[in-house]
């Protein structure tokens, strides 16, 4: 069985010969791991961990050069800058893009929003390589994501833009503010996706968005309010996939218990984080009220057994996971967002070990 075959089989719910792994990882650690196989590249190193999922960053900027300031932040497409700033533990160091300037902040009314000259255009960006990025990983499960500053979404631009405290004003207050800058993100990423799945030609597997609408103990904002300014835009972007015979997996951190029947509804085929430290985000729990419905990715804590635990407690907590997840299929096995910098060697050898020995069927 090839990789992409085990994938779509579980994706079918269905049970292939065991379950498909999937690696996310903080460059850090990335690199980490070549040096310790000595191993030259990205792609050397998930043929050794045996992953099946290849993600493709979607078209290559060809839009005007993006601006760079003196103290190296540089201004996004949005308009939105970010700069680079770096985060200490021990000895380990990393790195993360923190929003400097939102270009939206000041604005007071729906009319300047729609004035605001930064929009992008999906005219930006060169499609002509989608369909040989995506034939580069044949016999592999395809996933277009874009890149994870600029992965389709809806309430994370609106944070970049608006900054996140104003956004969360606008979204309490001000619902033509909300419908305007939403309205701009949707158009652009409905676009953008359906030109990725036209030049593709067929070869992208799975659609990954992402937006984090979970914090640790529930969702980031009433029900209502999701359904009044996200879920349009939620199931467009499905609709638009599936029209192209692409499944669709969305990525959101945090406990969305309470959203997923909504996802369901909205026709998502596969969430994707099931971050286990989160309220209600228990994987058996969840497996057993929605897998019909949906398929599970992720699951494996990075809060605390990845970083603090021993192999031996990653090793009993990925059997857990399998225990939870894995019969009848519609379960893809994956740490719950990045490997963090902080965690040791040994515990992410033993996690993919640990996949090898309770991953069979």
């Amino acid at each position: 069985m090839t990789s992409k075959q085990r994938v779509l089989t579980a994706i079918g719910h269905q049970e292939p010969d065991r379950v498909p792994v999937d690696y996310w990882a903080a460059p850090e650690v990335t690199e980490r791991l070549l040096r310790h196989f000595g191993l030259a590249d990205k792609e050397a190193l998930l043929r050794r961990l045996d992953v099946d999922l290849r993600t493709i960053p979607g078209p290559s900027y060809a839009g005007q050069e993006l601006k760079t300031y003196q103290d190296g932040s540089i201004e996004d497409l949005w308009g939105v800058r970010r700069k680079r700033m770096f985060v200490e533990r021990g000895a380990f160091r990393w790195s993360y893009k923190h929003v400097v300037d939102p270009p939206l902040a000041e604005m007071k009314t729906a009319e300047e929003v729609n004035r605001y000259q930064g929009w992008p255009s999906p005219d930006a960006w060169n499609y002509a390589t989608l369909k040989a990025d995506c034939e580069r990983f044949e016999g592999y499960a395809v996933v277009n994501a874009g890149d994870r500053l600029d992965r389709t979404a809806q309430l994370k631009p609106m944070m970049y833009l608006r900054g996140m405290e104003q956004a969360y004003m606008d979204l309490a207050l001000d619902p033509k503010m909300v419908e305007a800058v939403v309205g701009h993100i949707r158009e652009y990423f409905l676009e953008y996706n359906r030109r990725v799945f036209e030049a593709a030609q067929g070869k992208i597997d799975i659609f990954m968005m992402g937006d984090d609408f979970g914090t640790q103990s529930g969702p980031m904002m009433d029900i209502a309010m999701w359904r009044k300014y996200f879920r349009r835009g939620f199931r467009e972007y499905v609709a638009l996939a599936h029209q192209y015979g692409i499944r669709v997996m969305h990525h959101t951190c945090g406990s969305v218990v309470a959203l997923i029947p909504d996802f369901i509804e909205a026709g998502l085929d596969i969430l994707q984080s099931l971050q286990p430290k989160a309220a209600g985000m228990d994987l058996k729990k969840l497996k057993r009220e929605y897998g019909r419905d949906l398929v599970f990715q992720g699951g494996i804590d990075i809060q605390e057994v990845l970083p603090n635990g021993t192999p031996e407690t990653v090793r009993e907590h990925v059997r857990s996971r399998m225990d939870a997840g894995k019969s009848g299929g519609g379960y893809i096995v994956c740490t719950a967002h990045n490997i963090q910098p902080d965690t040791p060697t040994e515990n992410i050898l033993a996690l993919f070990e640990a996949y090898k020995e309770f991953g069979a069927y």
